[in-house]
């Protein structure tokens, strides 16, 4: 008797493993990894957030849950894409002498 040959993923993009510095993605049929160093939007958020992502383009993951988009290229080169807020501090209310 012959087993039958496992099936094959019917998901493009799925999250393969996670650990305490990030968790790894397969893309198609390449493995990435997002250490949380430089992803810190994944860092502490419920794990089912993490793992509902969508590969809505070649290039493009969307993880809905938590509205963040990124490029695959922007995960396997990161010095290429530093993370630049443009949000200003928020100054507290000033007092009244």
């Amino acid at each position: 008797m012959r087993s039958a040959l496992g099936g094959t993923s019917t998901s493009a993009v799925e999250v393969t493993n996670v650990s305490k510095h990030g968790f790894w993605l397969l893309v198609r049929e390449r493995e990435v990894f997002l250490p949380f160093e430089h992803f810190p939007w994944f860092q502490d958020v419920p794990i089912r957030q993490v793992l509902n992502v969508q590969l809505l383009h070649a290039d493009h993951l969307y993880w809905p849950d938590l509205d963040v988009d990124l490029s695959v290229e922007s995960i396997e080169h990161p010095e290429g894409f530093p993370l630049v807020s443009r949000v200003k501090p928020v100054q507290g209310p000033r007092s009244k002498v």
